[in-house]
């Protein structure tokens, strides 16, 4: 591979990519601060037994996708393939259920060595929500809930459709695994050649199949329902409820199934047929089991993870840039001036930006291409009057202010729609 050439699965980002990006992480950072959820920051890198032991040894992120590699004392390490693992890791090794219940929320790179197609990488993005220690259907409702904000404050609510189902609890789940295991073990001659390895190994997985011969049989599979506990049942009838009160549409998908025996209870997913084929932009449950296998206290959790890629796909044309003023000088002593007028604007919050390239005509050029509502003009006259110029850019009317008063005025005219504001 050549040292001008990123590694396949990779990205590079400017522009109208990195705004869509970019727009994703801060209404995700709004949106969760609204629902508490603090920020968490765990390594990159885990021991590699985090991972294998909360993804099961014989799934495909472990046994084929995962960047694994020893450092130089030798010790087995993996790039994160997701965050739950770690995070139960660092709620475990830093005793963090005496903050119980614990909402956290993180965002960052992940990695995976699969095939490179439309919004999938190797090296790829999501936002995560967690809540830790809360067995209560209510924190369930809550994730959710953050999910769907997310979702219409990004704008793309339209265009996603919120899936739901219940695993049930421990007793309702073994009744139902095995239900399914007897109903595709009478039909091995038909079924596909990985689904007769899922059934050894991940039932449930089954009901995910894409193969055509596994269609009809997974049609005809027994569904949860017939299994679930009244304790189970009542549940998954109050998160259903949660979710109507909060104004949250779902609907019922008895075939949304989760492999691992530590998730209980509710599996979501919003999916998109937007991007192309039906695809998840969100999606998580309840896995109460997690952190107990892990060699924790027993503690219910539940979550959910995005895409960061994928919903940048659906969000369609970024925000206008954030310039609001656009600083023109000419001469040295402009130049000066213009500095000390930038920085009395970014203090005050205003976004403003100056062209250093080129002559008065090239700057102004510039200042009307970056979006900015107001040009200020800062030539060696005006310095020697102690006044600056201020140009809407959008109709063309200037007034004059004084230096003293500038970032005053401007804020002024910003907030009022214009120069006569």
């Amino acid at each position: 591979m050549s040292t001008q050439q990123r590694p396949r699965g990779t990205q590079d980002m400017i522009g109208e990519a990195a705004a869509r990006f970019d727009h994703v992480i801060e209404t995700f950072n709004r949106v969760r601060k609204l629902y508490g959820f603090g920020r968490v920051e765990v390594p990159v890198f885990e021991a590699t037994a985090v991972f294998s032991r909360s993804l099961g040894e014989t799934t495909d992120v472990v046994a084929k996708e995962m960047y694994c590699f020893e450092d130089r004392g030798g010790d087995p390490l993996t790039l994160r393939p997701e965050f739950t693992a770690g995070i139960a890791r660092a709620y475990i090794e830093n005793g963090w259920q005496q903050l119980s219940p614990l909402k956290v929320a993180a965002w960052g790179p992940l990695f995976r060595y699969e095939r490179p197609q439309k919004g999938r990488f190797r090296q790829f993005h999501q936002l995560d929500a967690e809540v830790l220690g809360a067995g209560e259907p209510a924190s369930d409702v809550e994730v959710i809930a953050l999910a769907a904000q997310l979702l219409t404050e990004l704008g793309v609510a339209d265009r996603v459709v919120l899936q739901l189902n219940t695993l049930g609890d421990a007793e309702t789940r073994g009744a139902w695994r095995e239900a399914l295991v007897a109903h595709f073990s009478a039909h091995l001659d038909v079924l596909s050649a990985e689904s007769k390895e899922r059934l050894a190994k991940n039932p449930l997985r089954i009901l995910d199949s894409k193969a055509e011969s596994d269609k009809a049989l997974v049609a005809d599979a027994p569904r949860i329902d017939a299994y679930m506990t009244a304790e189970a049942g009542a549940f998954f009838e109050s998160v259903q409820k949660g979710l109507q009160a909060s104004g949250v549409a779902f609907t019922r998908n008895t075939a949304l199934v989760r492999g691992f025996d530590y998730y209980r209870h509710t599996a979501f997913e919003f999916v998109t047929e937007a991007l192309g084929a039906q695809g998840t932009v969100i999606g998580g449950g309840r896995y109460d089991g997690l952190i107990g296998s892990m060699g924790g206290p027993e503690t219910p959790a539940v979550g959910w993870a995005g895409g960061i890629e994928r919903l940048a796909m659906l969000v369609g044309e970024p925000r206008a840039t954030p310039v609001q003023v656009a600083v023109v000088a000419v001469g040295a002593a402009g130049e000066e001036a213009a500095l000390r007028l930038l920085a009395g604007l970014r203090a005050k919050g205003v976004a403003a930006e100056q062209g250093w390239r080129g002559n008065l005509k090239k700057k102004m050029e510039r200042a009307g291409k970056s979006g900015a509502r107001i040009a200020v003009l800062i030539g060696e006259d005006e310095v020697a009057k102690g006044i600056v110029t201020l140009r809407d850019l959008g109709t063309g009317e200037q007034v004059l202010a004084t230096m003293a008063e500038a970032v005053t005025a401007i804020r002024a005219r910003l907030a009022g729609g214009g120069l006569k504001g």
